[in-house]
């Protein structure tokens, strides 16, 4: 038996004299948000880090795609997929947007750039897509559609933090991409996001927008929110970024301890099965053929419990199936077989750089022995 409990992820963090050293200067300035010195250059560095033109911070990745949208000044339908993270749906809600799903790719799980166009009407305004596990949507063939129908392209990149398409960097495809910094992530700054974007002049409004639209002391030009990024948020991620490498390396042997050892058990799929260099290594998720496998995900989910093994039964349920958007025509399950296929099957395994290998390869024997019962002792 696995004595301490193995959950999902673990939150990289930095030394905390370091993150001390950093509290002093921003309590010796006396400035504590409103786009201070912390706040700018973790900013920088990540725009740097991200290989963008454009990158605004925020408090949360919610209000980064939220705020988004609202400065794209949206209106009608927005083409996307249910197999997301609610937050994703939210932001088209509080945009007063109307979603409209897209079934998924068996393989990458991402919305199914090739069922996009057939769903495109005079309401149309734009394409959501997610980069689902950090497995990067058909990115090439999606802006050719947007272009032939004058649409504009975002999205949610929440789990895509480095991740590259051949040589480009995630960040600079559409409009605008938003990536997550919440504790879960690769890097994170405890709570926060970022949104990187294409073109200069959305900079000023995306800063007017995340600051109740205030351009001065007695001037306010449009209706905002609260949704800067503090000095403390910053200062813990310009540490974080400092250990992101060091925590991708380490990812990558645990990546390929689970890829040795769960090869060839048949009904298991590894989802997340990028190379390296382009993979965000933010999970690693296998997906589950109860016919193949001889048992369900939620078996599996269930009984590793008993091993105090905690895993994610990834996105369940989907979008499409919240009380609020069932009414919709492409809410209904027979037009998304895909993604009810797949919310049942998908599973995120423990994954993070502290993890034991020894702990890697118990999990991955107990997905053998599950198969195939002899007897099981851990």
């Amino acid at each position: 038996m696995i004595k301490e409990p193995i959950f999902v992820t673990r939150p990289l963090l930095p030394d905390i004299e370091k993150i001390n050293s950093r509290m002093r200067e921003i309590w010796n300035s006396k400035w504590i948000t409103n786009n201070g010195n912390m706040h700018r250059e973790l900013e920088k560095q990540l725009r740097s880090y991200l290989q963008v033109d454009n990158l605004s911070l925020f408090n949360n990745g919610t209000s980064a795609l939220l705020l988004g949208i609202k400065a794209l000044g949206l209106k009608g339908e927005v083409i996307t997929t249910p197999f997301t993270f609610p937050a994703t749906l939210q932001a088209l809600d509080w945009n007063g947007l109307t979603p409209v799903f897209c079934d998924i790719d068996p393989q990458s799980l991402n919305i199914d750039a090739d069922k996009i166009e057939s769903l495109i009407t005079e309401e149309t305004c734009a394409i959501l897509g997610v980069h689902v596990f950090g497995n990067p949507c058909e990115v090439e063939k999606i802006q050719l559609i947007a272009e032939r129908y004058n649409l504009k392209v975002i999205y949610d990149g929440a789990h895509v933090f480095g991740t590259k398409i051949g040589d480009e960097a995630i960040g600079r495809f559409g409009d605008m991409t938003m990536f997550s910094f919440h504790a879960t992530k690769l890097f994170n700054t405890v709570e926060g996001g970022g949104l990187a974007f294409r073109g200069d002049h959305l900079k000023e409004r995306l800063d007017l927008l995340k600051n109740f639209g205030i351009a001065g002391p007695e001037e306010v030009l449009l209706s905002g929110l609260n949704a800067k990024m503090n000095e403390i948020q910053a200062a813990v991620g310009l540490e974080v970024l400092k250990i992101v490498e060091e925590e991708r390396t380490r990812r990558i042997q645990i990546k390929e301890v689970y890829e040795s050892n769960l090869k060839g058990i048949n009904g298991i799929r590894i989802v997340t099965d990028l190379e390296e260099e382009k993979n965000s290594l933010q999970y690693f998720v296998i997906a589950i053929n109860e016919e193949n496998y001889g048992k369900s995900r939620d078996w599996v989910h269930e009984e590793l419990k008993k091993y105090n093994i905690y895993t994610r039964k990834y996105f369940y349920p989907l979008c499409s199936d919240f009380d609020w958007y069932k009414h919709l025509e492409s809410a209904q399950a027979c037009k998304l077989p895909q993604a009810h296929k797949a919310v049942n099957q998908v599973l995120a395994m423990p994954f993070y750089g502290e993890l034991e290998p020894e702990i890697v390869k118990n999990i991955c024997q107990l997905l053998v022995e599950f198969q195939n019962p002899v007897g099981l002792v851990i």
